[in-house]
């Protein structure tokens, strides 16, 4: 199988889309964007200072050329944004002031970008926090039809390539909802499951892991879990999804057919869901470290377009990475 991440920058350039950095004051941004759009991979719009961002590229020794750069101290169409941002929230006590200096905040007015059409994504984090991430991205772009909760993924990367589809196995949730009821365990499953039809191009084979399999055991947790699973079969009855699952019943063969004989999932699975965010972000830094594998995430899902939060320790690449998912995940809209 091919680099995972070679596959997908082949994929974007295939059909590349429209991708804003907001953060183009940050050195990396800049050099994100260069090599997106040397990839061929995007066409990329960032926002901040245009004389900053020329200096970034000077210092660097990289060429500018073919990024499209906004102003942030005079953008298009602000006025009209603002306007669109203090309608959705003067329910909520917004005023046409606030919402205008909202509007002029880097991640917000990208997000705005997406809102209209005007791109097809963004990706930002960098600089800006999780909480303004996230709120500009369920506040402009929203939660898909019938979605309710805003979640993340990691795609893993093993060495060992009996897991998975060939190694690659993602991971969700461990980066964003901390404590999910059934609902929104079921949202996360389901959303999941989306997101690896759009990276993968093929079913998913979802499980929903516990501390037991099958009633092994009987808690007020496993029944969370359970409860999930009926409700996700309920929104996507195409799912191939099972639980509650113990971690070596869902991706060890042997183990599933004792376990859950008869489960379609039971030792194949491909998508991890974790019932919780101590689990799941526990459970990738250890694959990480221990089986050595590489982690890409936590990119949100659940969105009607894909946006992404990064860590403001993040790398060049890293921005690149995300970037080049987000195109794929869009398709051939």
């Amino acid at each position: 199988m091919p680099d995972f991440m070679e596959t997908i920058y082949a994929k974007a350039a295939k059909n590349p889309k429209r991708v804003v950095l907001p953060e183009g004051n940050d050195d990396r941004t800049v050099e994100a964007a260069v090599k997106l759009t040397g990839l061929g991979a995007a066409k990329v719009t960032v926002l901040g200072d245009p004389d900053r961002i020329n200096e970034i590229g000077k210092s660097k020794g990289l060429k500018t050329d073919g990024i499209n750069i906004i102003d942030l101290a005079n953008p298009p169409d602000i006025d009209s944004f603002a306007q669109e941002f203090y309608e959705l929230r003067k329910s909520k006590g917004m005023t046409p002031e606030e919402a205008k200096k909202v509007m002029l905040r880097d991640v917000y007015y990208g997000a705005m970008m997406v809102r209209r059409g005007i791109v097809d994504t963004f990706v930002a984090g960098a600089v800006n926090t999780t909480a303004d991430v996230s709120r500009a991205a369920i506040y402009l772009i929203g939660m898909k039809e019938g979605i309710k909760t805003l979640s993340s993924f990691f795609v893993m990367l093993l060495p060992d390539k009996s897991f998975g589809k060939e190694g690659v196995l993602f991971y969700s949730d461990g980066g964003f909802v901390i404590d999910p009821d059934a609902e929104q365990l079921s949202d996360i499953a389901v959303t999941t499951g989306d997101t690896y039809r759009e990276l993968m191009g093929e079913e998913p084979r979802v499980a929903l892991l516990s501390f037991s399999t099958k009633g092994s055991a009987k808690h007020s947790r496993i029944d969370k879990v359970t409860a999930a699973l009926e409700l996700a079969k309920k929104k996507d009855p195409t799912l191939m999804i099972d639980g509650e699952l113990q971690g070596d019943a869902a991706l060890i063969p042997a183990v599933g057919a004792k376990k859950a004989p008869g489960s379609d999932v039971a030792g194949k699975a491909t998508v991890l869901i974790f019932p919780d965010l101590d689990s799941g972000n526990i459970a990738y830094k250890l694959t990480e470290r221990l089986a050595k594998a590489e982690a890409y995430g936590p990119i949100y899902q659940g969105t009607k377009k894909p946006c992404s939060d990064l860590s403001r320790g993040c790398k060049a690449s890293d921005i690149v990475n995300i970037a080049a998912i987000n195109v794929v995940r869009l398709g051939k809209s």
